[in-house]
């Protein structure tokens, strides 16, 4: 058994499907190679857990797992809310183009507050045309904001962040230590992952799509927010099978109740950056002492080394930093940024975060021993940059009425169609327990778990 590090070959897996996205990079290579990591590494934990004999073979569908870096739900006879923010988006500057990332209302605030404009598309777009493009980054991210100036690859490449994460491996592994899994009967080859309990500490977007897929496999899924968290527009994709709880996890109470949780967890799942589960008194050794035998993935956007190891980030956000913009508009013969068709950062990302979960969950299986996954966005668009283009063929728009499972999703917000799952690993298919659920409407508790 050998430590996750690299995505799959497409030699080692089966593709069916057709067409793929057009773009400066291997957007649907990408997308077939993460959900075939997923796939690869769910098999060889079915057979370190006994579930099947020899591992089962992995088939991808290249066209939804395309459609799936994508957006995979569609509301029936409702309209789902905005993902963007009036502000959110790229605006012209002195020397080039910034992103500005406003979904969340203190990060609308710190922009806004640097720019000194009224809250106001056209008067944002007037103002940071007298900026320095890496001036007003600097300032908005001293701010507590997020925006990012768009670079060249050769700009990244030759910046103190992107020379750390070349050097980063697609999947860090760190501070192994001695683990106990606990058994499982619930366990069956076509719910592999049934009794599994996966604490959920991730936000938009990646964190979420590696639990969701966990979910899929029959994982149970308690995802934390704060109180009164939502992500409009984006919830309705990623809360699919999971229960979606809240506690303040500053207030003494609920951290305790946090603290309980994780004691019976067998996965943790977070996105904080380096430092930031400290502040809340949940520093790696605390966690270890609370849940000794948990097995622990974690992402941040822009690595886990260099300066620009706390910065908060984005995909959209990191596709300006990194290269990613500008190669794309380059290609496209463009005078604006152009990013990918997709996420692809997020959603790669996340495959991969699920893959390290069952990757660890086999070397724990096998070897009572596991070590924490680290992984980011920008080390996944170094990986996509390196990528070469195989696919041809027509080119993907989006979903068709074909693409859509044929049942009803009854989530929190009114009926849906759901996309058919993209992977299938020996006989083994994606299915989810319960619908797409709004963040709060569930308790913050293990379901049959003892003392709660």
């Amino acid at each position: 058994m050998t430590r996750l590090q690299d995505l799959p070959s497409a030699e080692s897996y089966e593709i069916t499907g057709h067409g793929c996205y057009h773009s400066a990079f291997a957007v649907s290579e990408l997308a077939n190679a993460s959900f075939a990591a997923v796939g690869q590494q769910l098999a060889r934990f079915m057979q370190a857990t006994g579930l099947c004999g020899e591992p089962a073979p992995v088939t991808v569908d290249q066209r939804l797992a395309s459609l799936w870096f994508g957006y995979s739900f569609a509301a029936q006879g409702w309209e789902l809310p905005s993902l963007w923010d009036p502000i959110a988006g790229n605006y012209q500057c002195k020397d080039g183009w910034i992103r500005l990332h406003t979904n969340l209302p203190h990060h609308r605030a710190a922009a806004l507050t640097v720019l000194g404009c009224a809250e106001d598309p056209a008067a944002v777009r007037t103002t940071v045309e007298t900026w320095a493009g890496q001036q007003l980054e600097s300032a908005v991210v001293e701010h507590g904001g997020v925006a990012a100036f768009m670079r060249s690859r050769t700009q990244w490449l030759a910046h103190p962040q992107g020379q750390a994460v070349a050097k980063e491996p697609l999947v860090n592994w760190v501070a192994p230590r001695p683990v106990s899994l606990r058994n499982r009967p619930e366990a069956t080859p076509a719910r592999p992952l049934a009794g599994l309990r996966v604490l959920d500490l991730t936000r938009v977007l990646a964190g979420p799509i590696a639990t969701r897929t966990l979910a899929g496999f029959g994982a149970e899924v308690l995802r934390i927010d704060p109180p009164g968290w939502d992500e409009p527009g984006v919830i309705q994709d990623i809360s699919l099978g999971k229960s979606m709880a809240s506690l303040d996890l500053r207030n003494r109470d609920d951290l305790q109740r946090f603290e309980e949780l994780l004691a019976q967890a067998d996965v943790l799942v977070h996105g904080y950056r380096p430092g930031a589960l400290d502040g809340l008194g949940l520093s790696r050794p605390k966690r270890t002492q609370i849940a000794p035998n948990r097995v622990e993935v974690c992402l941040n956007a822009y690595g886990w080394t260099g300066p620009w190891a706390k910065r908060r980030g984005f995909d959209s956000l990191v596709q300006m930093s990194a290269g990613t913009a500008e190669t794309g508009a380059q290609w496209a013969g463009a005078d604006k940024p152009t990013p990918l068709p997709v996420q692809a950062l997020d959603h790669a990302t996340g495959y991969m975060m699920a893959a390290a979960v069952l990757n660890a969950l086999t070397f724990a299986t096998t070897s009572q021993r596991a070590a924490s996954a680290r992984l980011s966005l920008a080390r996944m668009a170094e990986q996509l940059a390196h990528m070469p283009q195989q696919l041809s063929g027509p080119k993907i728009e989006g979903p068709g009425p074909g693409d859509y499972a044929s049942h009803i999703e009854n989530s929190s917000w009114g009926p849906a169609l759901r996309l058919r799952p993209a992977l299938v690993v020996g006989t083994t298919q994606m299915q989810w327990d319960s619908p797409a659920q709004a963040c709060g409407s569930a308790p913050a508790r293990w379901s049959n778990a003892k003392g709660q």
